[in-house]
């Protein structure tokens, strides 16, 4: 009889059954409140980190913007303090090179003055008198001697202030042009967005730099600049001024000291004219031995060229009796002669050979004597004509102080 098989495992019961999908059922509704509720919570979180990011940047924005307003007025407040300071540096530049002129004008009134005393020192006699021209003259030394110093005075007064108005221009264009920098950094960092390609993480961005300063201290440094640019500049415009009445009140006490050191000039001028005729007859001298010495040597030349000839001569002879036959190759007077008379040929030669180089050295050395004349009468006629021209320079040595006046108002600093 068949029998029915059971499969062997363990057995449930029907409580347990049902006890297995209500606990199933209970834990999915468990878990689809608490997604549900983290749901909730993740929309709210987000909706708060999205509006508080925009806030944030919407506020950094803002201060950016701020900020780059900002350093922008800076910048220009310190461009235009660039302008004024350049323009004050031209300026007492120009006054700085007008009293350094005169300064240089003061030195040949003086060169001239002692050179008219050394001149009278040769009198002798009676005439080693003290007149009027004498006493003049040691007045114009004093005088000239007085205006350098208080020249010098202005010129070194003015070097130091061109060399602060320079330091503090310096610091002003660092400053500006940190400023142009910090500009094109904060306008690039206004500029970024999430979907620039340029944005990436950064290592430690929120560390405090080396070197970083406080807003304070930041418009201090800015106002510092500036403050000392103004005083420098507010120096450099009273300096000018006094150098200008330097230069007017010199001019003026020097107007009356003039005439009497023409008689230095003309001296120096009829002694050059001497120099340069004596120049003169010796270029014409030395030209002609020149001349001569170059005919000389041509004659050495044409002389040696007879003499090589010669002694090809007296070669092509010994050399054609060599193929004398047999007993004919004797040794005879004609031998003798020829041979003397290569050997006469080629002392002669050597000779005259020296004799060109002697020539050729002479005229080599007349020809750099030549030079030494030309290029010192080129130096005397230079001189001369500048001398010349310094008798005109001081039939018109009143020279008007808007001469020295350097194109710039030396109070308001502006240009002509």
């Amino acid at each position: 009889m068949a029998s029915l098989s059971v499969k062997p495992g363990q057995r449930f019961t029907l409580p347990d059954w049902q006890n297995n999908a209500h606990r199933i059922s209970a834990d999915a509704e468990h878990q689809r409140s608490t997604s549900h509720q983290i749901r909730q919570e993740a929309r709210a979180l987000r909706n708060d980190t999205g509006n508080q990011a925009k806030w944030d940047e919407c506020e950094t924005r803002t201060r950016l913007k701020d900020r780059i307003t900002s350093v922008d007025r800076w910048r220009e407040v310190l461009a235009r303090c660039l302008t004024d300071i350049d323009l004050e540096i031209d300026a007492l530049t120009k006054v700085k090179e007008a009293a350094e002129d005169a300064l240089q004008a003061k030195n040949l009134c003086l060169d001239v003055a002692i050179e008219c005393l050394t001149f009278r020192e040769s009198r002798r006699d009676i005439d080693v008198v003290r007149d009027p021209v004498e006493e003049e003259l040691h007045r114009e030394v004093k005088v000239i001697e007085k205006a350098k110093k208080e020249l010098q005075q202005r010129v070194d007064e003015a070097f130091t202030q061109l060399c602060l108005l320079k330091e503090a221009r310096q610091q002003l264009n660092c400053d500006h042009r940190h400023k142009v920098e910090a500009l094109d950094l904060d306008r690039q960092c206004l500029s970024f967005n999430v979907t620039s390609g340029n944005i990436s993480f950064k290592v430690n961005p929120t560390r405090i730099p080396d070197g970083t300063t406080a807003l304070r201290e930041w418009e201090l440094n800015s106002q510092c600049n500036k403050d000392r640019a103004d005083a420098e500049m507010k120096a450099s415009i009273d300096l000018r001024g006094a150098i200008m009445l330097t230069i007017a009140q010199t001019n003026n006490e020097l107007d009356a000291q003039r005439i009497a050191t023409e008689f230095a000039l003309r001296k120096r001028i009829r002694d050059m004219e001497g120099a340069l005729s004596e120049l003169r007859w010796q270029e014409k001298n030395t030209l002609e031995e020149i001349a001569e010495m170059e005919e000389e040597i041509r004659q050495l030349e044409e002389d040696l060229r007879k003499r090589t000839l010669d002694l090809k001569v007296a070669h092509t002879r010994l050399e054609t009796r060599t193929y004398r036959p047999h007993v004919e190759l004797c040794r005879d007077q004609a031998q003798f002669g020829l041979t003397g008379e290569v050997q006469d040929l080629e002392a002669a030669i050597r000779v005259l050979q020296q004799k060109r180089t002697e020539s050729h050295l002479a005229l080599d050395a007349l020809y750099r004597q030549l030079h030494r004349i030309q290029t010192d009468i080129g130096y005397k006629t230079n001189s001369l004509q500048l001398d010349n021209k310094c008798m005109d320079t001081r039939r018109k040595l009143v020279i008007p102080v808007e001469k020295f006046d350097p194109e710039v108002d030396a109070v308001n600093r502006t240009r002509n």
